[in-house]
C-alpha cells in the first residue's frame, strides 16, 4: 500500500551507521542540504556522540521528527525501523557507499529528492513487519523484525528440531540447521541465500524457509499474512535471531509466536523508485 497524504516535513532525525566516525563530513553535508530546504536537522545521541555533536535521546528524536533519515547501509536502516516502529514515522535511507535494497538515496541526489518531497512528489511504501512473543520460564519478550526471525542451533556441530504450528494446528517438523521466517522485504536477504522465494515487498505474506534440511522434501512455504506461526523445539537449547541484530535463547517447553505486525514499516521513496530495477542491479539479473 502506498500513502499519498503529504507529510509536514519540518524536522528530520538523522541516524548514522554505528562505529563509523568518518561519517562526520557526510553528516554535515546532509545537514546543509536539509537546512537549505528549510528543514531542521536533529541527530540521535549515539550518532552525535560518535562524531562529537550534541544529540537527542532516540525516543525524543522520533517524537519530534517528521521523517527519519539513516546514513549508512541497509543494516542501519533496518535497525532504525525496528527501534522507531512504535512511532510510525517514515524512514529514508541515504547510502554511504553502494546502493542498497533499502538505502537507495545517494548523497549527490539528495538535494533534488528533497525538492520533490517538498513538492509532494514522493511516495511512502508500507512494508510488512514481523512481531513475535517469545515465552520462556523467565517470562514474555516482545520483539519486532523487519527482515526475518531465524530459528537456529546454538552450536555448529549440532542440528535442531523445529516444530511449527500454523493457527494452532501442527504444520511441520524441521530437522536441520534451522528455519527462517521472512517478511517480503527480508526475502532477498538470508531467505534468498537459503533457497527461499523472492517476494514482492508490498505484499502481506511471509515465507517459512528451512535451512539445510536433513530431508530434501522440506521446501519453502509462503503463508498469507493473516496466519500466525508458533515455533517450539524439543531440544534443550535453541536461538532466535532477529534481523541478525538481536539474539534470544529458548528451549524445551518454551514457544515463539510470530505474526505480521499490526503496524507496517514506512519507507519514503521518490515516485520513480522501482523495486525491480534495484533487484536486477543487486542480483545482476538480465546480464548474459
Amino acid at each position: 500500500m502506498n500513502e499519498t497524504a503529504q507529510i509536514p516535513l519540518k524536522k528530520v532525525g538523522i541516524i548514522l551507521r554505528p562505529s563509523t566516525p568518518e561519517l562526520k563530513e557526510v553528516f554535515y553535508r546532509v545537514k546543509q542540504i536539509f537546512e537549505g530546504h528549510g528543514i531542521e536537522v536533529l541527530i540521535d545521541n549515539l550518532s552525535g556522540g560518535m562524531i562529537g555533536v550534541l544529540g537527542q535521546q532516540f525516543d525524543i528524536l522520533c517524537r519530534e521528527s517528521d521523517l527519519l533519515a539513516t546514513i549508512g547501509g541497509d543494516g542501519t536502516l533496518i535497525s532504525a525501523v525496528r527501534r522507531s516502529h512504535s512511532f510510525g514515522k517514515p524512514v529514508m535511507g541515504i547510502h554511504a557507499g553502494k546502493l542498497g535494497f533499502l538505502a537507495d538515496v545517494a548523497l549527490d541526489e539528495l538535494d533534488e529528492i528533497l525538492a520533490q518531497i517538498k513538492a509532494g512528489e514522493y511516495r511512502i511504501d508500507e512494508r510488512a513487519m514481523l512481531q513475535a512473543v517469545i515465552t520462556t520460564a523467565a517470562g514474555e519478550k516482545r520483539v519486532v523484525a523487519f527482515n526475518d526471525i531465524v530459528i537456529t542451533r546454538p552450536s555448529i556441530s549440532k542440528m535442531i528440531h523445529v516444530e511449527t504450528f500454523v493457527d494452532g494446528k501442527n504444520f511441520n517438523t524441521y530437522f536441520g540447521d534451522g528455519v527462517i521466517i521472512s517478511t517480503p522485504t527480508g526475502s532477498t536477504a538470508y531467505n534468498l541465500s537459503a533457497g527461499g522465494p523472492v517476494l514482492f515487498p508490498l505484499t502481506k505474506v511471509f515465507a517459512l524457509t528451512p535451512i539445510c534440511p536433513h530431508s530434501l522434501t522440506q521446501r519453502p512455504v509462503v503463508l498469507p499474512g493473516q496466519y500466525d506461526i508458533e515455533v517450539r523445539t524439543p531440544d534443550q537449547s535453541a536461538l532466535a535471531v532477529v534481523d541478525g541484530q538481536d539474539m534470544y535463547e529458548f528451549g524445551e517447553g518454551d514457544s515463539i509466536r510470530i505474526s505480521l505486525a499490526d503496524m507496517p514499516a514506512k519507507l519514503l521513496h521518490r515516485k520513480a523508485f522501482n523495486y525491480f530495477d534495484v533487484l536486477k542491479e543487486k542480483l545482476n539479473w538480465g546480464e548474459g
